[in-house]
């Protein structure tokens, strides 16, 4: 049994450690600017990000034609900073948001 809670723990660990690198990530790639607290123009912040990605949740293959949408501007008017991301880095923060962004 204490065998199980151990895993369980680790469990908890390994998605916070997900959570917080993404987390990180956007804040390396400078999303906070245009997504933050006080958001840029018309950018929306990153809970009405959370809010509009949720339904990607759990579907790898929505999400995946989301990341290539976002990565070649089609999902948005072409933002520069959208399109220099790697495809694994705008999967990570994508999937991030569709989990909630916490």
């Amino acid at each position: 049994m204490k065998h199980f809670f151990a895993c369980l723990g680790l469990a908890a660990l390994a998605m916070t450690g997900t959570a917080h690198a993404s987390q990180q990530l956007a804040v390396e790639h400078g999303c906070y600017s245009c997504h933050g607290s006080y958001p840029r123009g018309e950018a929306p912040d990153f809970e009405k990000l959370a809010g509009k990605m949720a339904k990607y949740h759990g579907d790898a293959t929505a999400l995946a034609n989301k990341v290539s949408r976002f990565r070649t501007g089609e999902a948005f008017e072409h933002i520069d900073a959208h399109e220099r991301l790697s495809t694994q880095t705008a999967t990570a923060l994508l999937k991030w948001l569709a989990e909630g962004g916490r």
